[in-house]
């Protein structure tokens, strides 16, 4: 089975797009284009980004633990002639003075980490792993954001649906109603026919208000998950339309092989898997502190002379060296670190199990909603018409004098109701599709490298 929505994105994960929000949309969109400007402006998908930017920047940091570096330093100093001890050789000779008033230096030195317990090492695969597990969260909140896209986007058509159905169902009532008073005119109904449907017309508005109503909060909605600022002089009603429609898409698959391509695809294994890594390297990090590290120097340096005071005449050569350092004994420190990053690697382990236990239960409740709708639909594919047609019986009936109001209004309602519901499963399924699709992990694809 293909995903319903593959979105490629290359250098999305490294570029940072600008926050600014879309320019508003002047055309009816289609599910596609919301998901596409979801993935340009959306708030929580902006963020995401800069999170990506920052595990980076952290990942960065961990590779160049092992990399040489590259430090210079410089100094210029004066001194109080009155500091300045001097010395007579013999009694009535000139007292000698062996340091300078003024005195500078300045020099380069490259230092290169040789061994530190595994630390080095260690700090080049974390550095991998970080981008990895940042590019697996950033898939998920991709996944879940399209998700709430991909509702909103069910909410406008299926709001414009009752819209539709409620219109229609006043406007049989209004012609019901007509045509009642035209009979009462002529005598051939009492006056409690009118009455009748009159209520039954002005029960029917206020479903047709909520529908409205519905329509204008699920277009702030997907307006909001889009990342447009609504134009400060619009009203209510906001100049978002769709041009998508409630329709059947049907799905095959069974819930054993859902599980599988869910704990295949989910990028929250990934994400949690990279985690477990990061927190073994910690461990490796940790007992690094029991071994020494060595680290290599060399340098060139410039100093003023000591027993010359013309400045401008410097000393300079170069230095190559070696440093240990060995950290014998802490009181336990060392110990107590690498206990604690222990326990987050097993803690790692013990989220991994759940994350996949959890995926697991998404799917079974997803593939459970689906199932559910398919059912509603089936069961709802032949009510209309069935409906429509009780309903020109009814109509026919009644005007040939062999059926009563009742029958008539009835049979508007069921019919009004058939719609309702054929609908709202339309809607109802579309979204658990989604839902399945996101548990599977395979709602969005992406085509890129951090």
């Amino acid at each position: 089975m293909k995903p319903r929505t593959r979105l490629l994105l290359p250098a999305l994960l490294v570029a940072v797009h600008s926050a600014a929000a879309p320019m508003w949309p002047t055309n009816a969109l289609g599910l596609g284009d919301a998901l596409s400007l979801a993935l340009k402006g959306n708030a929580a998908l902006l963020k995401g980004r800069q999170e990506i930017q920052e595990a980076h920047g952290l990942a960065i940091q961990q590779s160049a633990v092992s990399r040489p570096q590259l430090a210079a330093t410089g100094a210029y100093q004066q001194i109080d002639e009155n500091r300045i001890e001097k010395v007579a050789f013999a009694p009535g000779a000139p007292a000698v003075s062996f340091q300078n008033n003024q005195s500078w230096n300045a020099n380069l030195v490259v230092t290169q980490p040789i061994l530190a317990g595994g630390r080095l090492s260690s700090s080049r695969r974390s550095s991998a792993i970080t981008r990895e597990a940042a590019l697996a969260s950033y898939k998920a909140l991709v996944a879940n954001t399209l998700l709430d896209v991909r509702i909103a986007y069910q909410d406008i058509l299926l709001a414009a649906e009752q819209i539709r159905v409620q219109e229609a169902s006043i406007q049989l009532l209004d012609r019901e109603l007509a045509d009642t008073r035209r009979r009462f005119e002529a005598g051939t109904v009492p006056r409690f026919n009118v009455l009748r449907a009159e209520v039954e017309l002005a029960n029917a508005r206020p479903p047709l208000i909520r529908a409205r109503n519905q329509l204008r909060n699920s277009r702030n909605n997907l307006a909001n998950l889009l990342g447009f600022d609504v134009p400060k002089e619009v009203g209510e009603d906001i100049p978002l339309s769709v041009s998508g429609r409630l329709q059947d898409e049907p799905l095959e698959v069974g819930v054993s092989a859902a599980i599988v391509r869910a704990l295949t695809n989910r990028p929250e294994i990934a994400a949690a898997r990279a985690g477990e890594k990061l927190r073994h390297e910690e461990v490796i990090q940790a007992k690094s502190d029991y071994y020494p590290t060595l680290a290599g120097t060399a340098g060139y340096g410039w100093q003023s002379r000591n027993f010359v005071r013309d400045l401008t005449q410097d000393l300079n050569g170069w230095t190559v060296g070696g440093q240990m350092t060995w950290n014998i004994f802490d009181f336990g420190a060392t110990k107590g670190r690498v206990q604690a990053a222990k326990s987050r690697e097993e803690k790692s382990r013990i989220e991994i199990e759940d994350t996949q236990r959890r995926i697991e239960l998404e799917v079974r409740t997803a593939h459970s909603g689906w199932s559910e709708a398919r059912e509603v639909l089936l069961s709802q594919a032949k009510v209309i018409e069935q409906a429509e047609e009780a309903l020109r019986l009814a109509t026919a009936r009644s005007e040939a004098g062999s059926g009563t109001q009742l029958d008539v209004l009835s049979a508007q309602t069921a019919l009004t109701q058939a719609r309702t519901v054929y609908s709202q499963a339309l809607r109802d399924g579309a979204v658990a599709r989604a839902r399945l699709e996101k548990a599977m992990g395979e709602s969005v694809v992406l085509d890129g490298k951090p």
